[in-house]
């Protein structure tokens, strides 16, 4: 879905002024084609209307897109008389009647018309796919906003957890999924074949959520090392060279990606249901297997110690600048020196820093949120081009310990409480941040 898409995103621009009526003219036929799944002879034909209604936006150039969306916010919105009249009526009398009666009328059409869409085969990849066009337009026109709403709404309970399976992925599974794989990896790149093999061997393990309607596109998928002890460093575990282990003497399951494959389905969560049910099934697996650790980028650090600079202390903002020295992990001297400057400076950053009150980094909101426990800073961890550049090559561990997921869970959804361990505490204590604030 990815490729045909991306091609349509960079191609999808508003028209210019000569080409506008023919816009609005391919759009309106494309509308007309789905007031028709609405109407009772679309009721009654169901998927076969559905399939023409999808085809024809299917064929629309994509140019005519900002056209075709902009009618489809107007007018397939609720009725503002119709919803007024069923407020007042539920305001003067708070019924049960009256209550189902502003429900129906708050309900917009559009939520119907993608449902009726979705009898056709290729209905659910197609509004997946619209979505992710939606997203990246909304900034610019956020008048479809209610489009987007309308499919978060619907995408909630079509991606809810009785849909969803949980599949191991390994060096048997087809082909087609395995290529996905290496197309999506957003954490730690799959340089090809060779990479992915060694991923998926015995002291490995891959899974991926999988929904009916889309069989051969993972919606999210976690890569685990199973070792011993939690691992400080990423370049061991991709090393393509590293001796293969025996799985059933690892003590510990190291999470080190977590990819979300749809960007169509942002904010329709499932990384905490992969996390939780993989480190079930690894735990049935291999008893031995107590620890459930992740090795985790921390991807904001560097844009938020740019930020807040001027917040430094004089002698750690001078070492701070050694940050854009080529080369600087592999100098001892000016590594040692970032070191007692950056790992304090990074606890303060994933335990102290916010944003919209929330941690202000998103995998620690990820993992936080999902009850784990900040466990630990790793310092050079990732000394890849990426690594460096986000981190400063310092990656942390989140721990999974069973039996507080659900406490911290419950305390950081109160309290944006942030789990964790008096080490980590104590170095953000100890940073060179001269005035605490929280981001901006």
């Amino acid at each position: 879905m990815a490729t045909s898409l991306l091609k349509r995103l960079v191609r999808t621009v508003v028209p210019p002024p000569n080409e506008v009526a023919r816009a609005n003219r391919h759009a309106a036929r494309v509308i007309d084609a789905w007031r028709e799944l609405l109407s009772e002879r679309g009721e009654v034909s169901g998927a076969a209307i559905a399939r023409e209604a999808l085809a024809a936006y299917q064929e629309l150039e994509p140019a005519y897109l900002p056209a075709f969306f902009d009618r489809l916010a107007a007018e397939f919105s609720p009725e503002e008389r119709v919803l007024r009249e069923a407020a007042e009526g539920y305001l003067a009398r708070p019924s049960a009647e009256n209550l189902m009666r502003l429900q129906r009328a708050a309900a917009a059409p559009r939520q119907e018309l993608f449902r009726r869409l979705n009898q056709a085969p290729e209905g659910t990849a197609t509004l997946v796919d619209m979505r992710e066009i939606l997203l990246a337009a909304l900034s610019a026109h956020p008048e479809w906003q209610v489009i987007d709403a309308d499919l978060v709404h619907l995408f909630n309970s079509w991606f809810n957890r009785g849909f969803l399976t949980l599949q191991r992925i390994d060096w048997h599974t087809p082909a087609i999924v395995l290529e996905k794989l290496i197309e999506y990896e957003a954490v730690h790149e799959i340089s090809g074949w060779p990479d992915l093999r060694r991923r998926l061997q015995s002291d490995r393990r891959c899974f991926a959520f999988f929904h009916p309607a889309l069989p051969n596109e993972p919606l999210i998928f976690i890569e685990v090392a199973l070792v011993r002890g939690i691992s400080s460093a990423v370049q061991p575990l991709l090393d393509l060279k590293a001796p293969v282990g025996d799985p059933e003497k690892a003590d510990t399951a190291v999470f080190y990606s977590i990819t979300n494959c749809q960007p169509g389905l942002r904010g329709v969560s499932f990384g905490n249901l992969l996390i939780k049910q993989v480190a079930q099934r690894l735990g049935e697996e291999f008893p031995r297997i107590k620890t459930f650790s992740t090795l985790s980028p921390i991807p904001g650090f560097t844009a938020w110690l740019a930020a807040h600079g001027n917040e430094l202390a004089a002698p750690a903002a001078s070492a701070v600048a050694a940050l854009k020295i080529a080369g600087w992990d592999q100098q001892p001297e000016v590594a040692a020196n970032l070191q007692k400057v950056l790992t304090p400076l990074c606890a303060h950053y994933l335990i102290n820093a916010q944003h919209d009150g929330a941690p202000a980094d998103p995998v620690a909101r990820f993992h936080l949120g999902n009850g784990a426990r900040a466990e630990r800073l790793n310092w050079l961890a990732d000394t890849s081009a990426r690594g460096l550049k986000n981190c400063a090559g310092m990656m942390v561990n989140y721990v999974y310990h069973l039996d507080q997921i659900e406490d911290n869970h419950e305390l950081y959804v109160r309290e944006h409480r942030v789990a964790a361990t008096h080490e980590l505490r104590r170095l953000a204590r100890d940073s060179a941040i001269a005035t605490p604030r929280t981001a901006k």
